[in-house]
């Protein structure tokens, strides 16, 4: 145990006593931000943010350019996005200077019930095959923000992507050091189809980081849908692909299933956050425990309380852990479950919940109220017009269900169900899933103000409120609240029926000093640390007066801001 803390120890102070010498800013800030005046992309991956630059400058707009970006990222990053998952989206739109929400998630297969998870005696739905498989989104949302608000032709936006997805690009550093874990997992499984989708365009074999990676799959699922709209991926010989696979693997998603589809123009909802309005997307996401952790801590004074200090993540967790009780109990599919949103966003509300904390570490039940891997992205352009746009299949790559000759591999969101009878989340046919992806935006005095958000499942609504805090009460600029070290919350009750058994874990990155952990143990808290379970954060900031973007991107991953 001793030699277990010398260790840990070690490894914190080894961490802290490397780093650069900036000349302006925060210590902790890897660059500036990117400023522009006309358009600004920000997006995981360079090839895509240039992509999508590229759109804007050659006359598209914002909403162009990120399903551009967005097809490209699912060539360049298969292992957190791609077609075979779902979307969200916030749209500022420049012409009537409001805020547009799109539910672009899928529904579970109408043919799958409860009773046969009951029968087979499973106790969760699993996490990879064919069963946690749903309607796959993100193109119906590409056609949906498309057809609202797009100005070029379908053909001319996925084209770069179709070309990339032909001729091949350099892997970058991140995206090959996940798929030469993940690739092999799916090949030890026996799924199929996924060495020739992966291995064999690309001489037999997973390319290395700078190492040419080619789909021509993709490519030609991407024609097929430039051509043919929505229906060629929902009811043409696509569908038919992705129907007869699933159900040959033992699932159940139907091509009645995937014909039946359709995406939801959604009210966002907002709380003010001292002077700004911070807005999120109602459920079946996630987002709305983002606000209830703001509405929880705006009632502590942070001018008196410094960043990264043990008081400071103390109550940051404290909020968390009981936003989260809720999130257990009542976020769900709202066409199935009647979620109290008004209520759990309220003053009244917040402030009986914040009561409940005090100096030490909690173990928190949800309030009694009566109620019936991952990519993110965003672009501005010379309009006013503002994405804020998620997309993703759940576990990295997805379920492992790789439809034969289609160069993507379908989500498995299924699997965040609960098959607990009674409950928000209880699995039934024809539902929308929990779901952990969530864009968010925010806006000061009816103007837009910054377009963000934060990958990394559960972790997001957490990743959400430290960027909210870090802007708005630690004054710090866009690329510094990206920067700044992150810590977030493990354990507690979840929307797929698990119980809240003890105070759960706070994990640090390395940049919280030891002083504040020593700190936060003394207040009842365990600490621990991870790897890669912090998220990765885009941004664009509109400043009014000067008619100025600014830009972040994500330095803990590939990502880039870039602007014009």
């Amino acid at each position: 145990m001793k030699s277990s803390l010398i260790f840990f120890l070690s490894i914190l102070f080894t961490y802290n006593s490397f780093g650069q010498d900036r000349i302006t800013g925060e210590s902790f800030a890897t660059r500036s931000e990117v400023l522009g005046q006309n358009g600004m992309v920000a997006t995981s991956h360079p090839l895509a943010t240039q992509i999508g630059l590229d759109v804007l400058k050659n006359g598209g707009n914002a909403i162009d350019a990120a399903i551009a970006a967005n097809a490209a990222l699912g060539l360049m990053e298969p292992t957190g996005c791609g077609i075979g998952g779902d979307l969200f989206a916030i749209v500022w739109d420049g012409k009537t200077k409001k805020l547009y929400g799109l539910n672009a998630s899928g529904r579970s297969p109408q043919k799958l019930t409860l009773e046969y998870f009951e029968k087979e005696k499973m106790g969760k739905i699993p996490s990879h095959g064919p069963l946690p498989v749903s309607v796959p989104g993100a193109v119906d949302g590409w056609f949906e923000l498309h057809n609202r608000f797009g100005s070029k032709s379908m053909t001319e936006i996925l084209a770069p992507a179709i070309d990339y997805a032909e001729k091949g690009f350099p892997l970058t550093e991140l995206i090959a050091w996940y798929m030469q874990r993940t690739v092999p997992f799916f090949e030890s499984k026996g799924f199929p189809n996924i060495v020739d989708t992966y291995k064999t365009q690309n001489g037999g074999r997973l390319p290395n980081e700078g190492e040419i990676y080619k789909n021509p799959y993709l490519a030609d699922t991407y024609r097929k849908i430039a051509k043919g709209g929505r229906d060629a991926f929902y009811k043409g010989e696509i569908a038919k692909t992705i129907g007869k696979f699933i159900q040959e693997q033992g699932g159940f998603l139907s091509v009645e299933d995937l014909a039946a589809h359709k995406s939801e123009w959604v009210e966002p909802v907002s709380i003010n956050y001292r002077g700004y309005d911070v807005w999120e997307l109602p459920p079946n996401g996630q987002g709305i425990a983002a606000l209830q952790m703001l509405k929880i801590l705006e009632g502590y004074n942070f001018s008196d309380i410094e960043f990264g200090s043990a008081e400071h993540l103390h109550l940051f967790t404290e909020a968390k852990k009981l936003a989260f009780e809720d999130r257990a109990k009542y976020y769900a599919d709202m066409d199935f479950f009647d979620v109290p949103v008004d209520k759990l966003l309220s003053e009244e509300y917040a402030e009986e919940r914040r009561n409940l904390i005090d100096s030490r570490a909690g173990t928190y039940s949800a309030g009694e109220i009566s109620a019936g891997e991952t990519i993110y992205m965003t672009v501005a352009d010379n309009e006013g017009t503002m994405i804020s746009l998620i997309q993703s299949n759940y576990r990295g790559m997805g379920s492992g269900m790789a439809p034969p000759k289609l160069g993507f591999m379908l989500q498995d969101r299924g699997e965040l169900f609960s098959l607990k009878r009674g409950q928000a989340n209880t699995y039934e046919p024809g539902k929308r899933p929990f779901h952990t992806i969530i864009p968010a935006f925010i806006t000061k005095e009816g103007k837009p103000f910054v377009s963000f958000g934060v990958m990394g499942g559960d972790f997001q609504p957490m990743g959400h409120t430290q960027i909210v805090m870090n802007l708005i009460d630690f004054g710090m600029n866009l690329q510094e609240a990206g920067d700044a070290p992150r810590w977030d919350h493990t354990g507690g009750a979840s929307p797929m029926g698990r119980s809240t058994e003890d105070t759960g874990m706070i994990r640090t990155e390395s940049g919280i000093p030891y002083s504040t952990i020593r700190e936060l143990m003394d207040k009842g808290h365990r600490i621990g640390t991870a790897r890669g379970v912090y998220g990765g954060y885009q941004a664009i900031m509109w400043d009014e007066k000067n008619k100025v973007y600014h830009g972040a991107s994500e330095s803990r991953k590939d990502g880039q801001a870039a602007g014009y």
